[in-house]
């Protein structure tokens, strides 16, 4: 049988492991997929989990559980060598080894494209893992924890300071989504007032939300400037030592959580170790029909999607051409990626892939969205719940589907879930403190020197000499 080993686990490589899995007749392939991490994150969730709305593990989809005929290999691809057909596979535990394929399938994704700004490597969280959306959730918490114990003063105020970089969607949604959880915590604080909470989202272009039109992304500033929540535009951050947010304004003030959002890039590990084709901007060169290479020239058994691949939007409304790196177009990949290897492999030709975006939804904290699609827009809560409707959908998984309507329905009824359990970065923190310990074996004394015996002291006198004397 061909070995397919499939690169990453996130969107566009366990959608396609998942739709193989279902077309593969048996024996046709073996489909190995490696990733360091044992799940899918459903991204467009990040917001809500860091907003208390949905439990974190509820927006993750186990491979192991819903992979059941792949071959799951946790572990970090550190080179593929497509000319030899190996790839080198760095495991959790153990030595690294070389794997060998028949067919290469690269979805590694993206993560966070930050640039050298004194302080944000130190200071900030990106928003493209459940770690972080969980670490944002329980900051937030434990910041409103420590601030209803302060008098008013500079350090009340910092830990009250949330700021977001990046006015995509992504950077949009955390916002919205962290303003209307401090806003509901309020009622569980009566020392903090709505005035004590501070939000600033910093954004370098002139406009946020690009995806929709320029009135809809006014009523998005509107919206949140009236629930306390200011953008700044055309702005750029200076620097974040030491949590001292400066901008190219001339503002400066002082937060303790800073969420980066602004850009993503190609994963690194795998574009920057391959000797497979790379475009300029450092993504895998991929053909309209996800195959490495170009128009002109195909590299057999290559393929690439995702948020790691220039895929070509041959609807024309791409940025640069290429579709943009969003979960929209990820799985949609996946899914005609698993199609193509398949035709492939029966000695047929693969469709390219076209996607016209028919819209674009956000949530903006409960009760509050916006959804665009042409020259049509809807806001508020219609929009909103266009927005739970459309991702409860599009949730990989019944299984999935119906834990994270559940927390939905739990949320309205009881309310979000405000414990923080920042702890959970040190869980043997406590068992330390208190556990029994052996004690120190009793160090032997060693013997005592004895001091050197003085020799007796001998007597000097003198012995008599007895003179005999003649008689006479």
């Amino acid at each position: 049988m061909p070995k397919i080993l499939i690169v990453g686990g996130g969107y566009a490589g366990f959608y396609t492991a998942w739709k193989l899995e279902k077309q593969l007749r048996k024996g046709e392939a073996e489909v190995t997929m490696v990733d360091p991490l044992p799940y899918m994150t459903y991204q467009p969730f990040l917001p809500e989990v860091a907003a208390g709305s949905i439990e974190p593990r509820h927006a993750v989809v186990a491979h192991r559980r819903h992979l059941t005929k792949t071959n799951i290999i946790s572990a970090k691809v550190t080179y593929i060598d497509h000319a030899k057909k190996t790839a080198t596979i760095e495991p959790l535990v153990g030595e690294s080894y070389e794997f060998e394929y028949d067919i290469v399938v690269v979805t590694a994704g993206a993560v966070s494209r930050t640039f050298p700004i004194p302080g944000v490597a130190d200071q900030a969280l990106g928003l493209k893992t459940i770690e972080e959306a969980v670490a944002i959730r329980d900051k937030v918490l434990t910041n409103f924890d420590k601030a209803a114990k302060l008098p008013a003063g500079p350090e009340r105020d910092r830990l009250l300071t949330f700021v977001v970089v990046g006015g995509g969607f992504a950077g949009i949604e955390i916002f919205a989504e962290l303003r209307s959880f401090a806003s509901a915590l309020l009622k569980n604080y009566p020392e903090i007032s709505f005035e004590d909470t501070h939000f600033h989202l910093i954004e370098a272009m002139g406009r946020i939300m690009p995806e929709v039109s320029l009135p809809t992304s006014h009523w998005v500033i509107k919206n949140l400037a009236q629930r306390g929540a200011e953008i700044h535009l055309d702005t750029q951050l200076s620097s974040a030592v030491d949590g001292v947010i400066e901008l190219s304004t001339g503002e400066s003030f002082e937060t303790d959580l800073i969420v980066w959002t602004a850009g993503v890039m190609a994963n690194p590990t795998i574009v920057r170790h391959t000797d497979l084709p790379i475009e300029e901007r450092g993504r895998l060169r991929v053909r309209a029909d996800l195959r490495v290479g170009t128009d002109e020239e195909i590299v057999k058994d290559a393929w690439g999607a995702g948020d790691v691949s220039a895929v070509p939007d041959l609807t024309g409304g791409g940025v640069g051409g290429y579709c943009v790196p969003n979960a929209q177009h990820a799985v949609r990949q996946g899914k005609l990626l698993a199609k193509n290897i398949i035709a492939d492999l029966r000695g047929e030709l693969p469709r390219q892939y076209f996607h016209k975006n028919l819209g674009a939804v956000a949530g903006l904290g409960v009760g509050v969205g916006v959804f665009q699609s042409g020259k049509l827009a809807i806001k508020g809560l219609p929009a909103w719940w266009a927005h739970r409707g459309y991702h409860g959908l599009a949730m990989p998984s019944w299984e999935r589907k119906w834990r994270v309507v559940g927390d939905w329905i739990g949320g309205f009824f009881l309310g979000r879930d405000i414990v923080s359990l920042s702890a959970v970065q040190a869980p043997r923190a406590v068992f330390e403190e208190f556990a029994s310990r052996p004690k120190p074996p009793a160090v032997e004394s060693a013997p005592a020197v004895e001091a050197p015996k003085k020799a007796p002291a001998r007597k000097t006198a003198a012995k008599k000499e007895t003179v005999e004397v003649p008689a006479k």
